[in-house]
């Protein structure tokens, strides 16, 4: 069983940053994938990043550039850096544990509660 909880979320205006963290518990984190996810309002829950147990990192494109995933094993932590935030990037953020090397929400087994991030124009 992997815990994960969401913090750092906030209202920012455009072309601000903001850093997510997501701190698991629970045994063996360093051999999880760990993936953000996040669901604006009446849209579906849309891959963002992830990181592999090996330091692999996947993002999509509409924020190649502008966030930068990291991992802490020894903290238990994962990291979302946002730069130069877009008001299409308001959403809720997920973060996601799976043992996986796929991007889709159905791959990940554990999810934290989210933390809205919200970009004013």
């Amino acid at each position: 069983q992997v815990q994960l909880v969401e913090s750092g979320g906030g209202l920012v205006q455009a072309g601000d940053s903001l850093r997510l963290s997501c701190a698991a518990s629970g045994r063996r984190f360093s051999a999880y994938a760990m993936a953000w996810f996040r669901q604006a309002p009446g849209k579906g829950r849309e891959f963002v990043s992830r990181i592999g147990w090996g330091g692999s990192l996947q993002y999509v494109d509409s924020v190649k550039g502008r966030f930068t995933i990291s991992r802490d094993n020894a903290k238990n932590t994962v990291y979302l850096q946002m730069n130069s935030l877009k008001p299409e990037d308001t959403a809720v953020y997920y973060c996601a544990a799976g043992q996986t090397t796929g991007g889709r929400a159905d791959d990940y087994d554990y999810w934290g509660q989210g933390t809205q991030v919200t970009v004013s124009s």
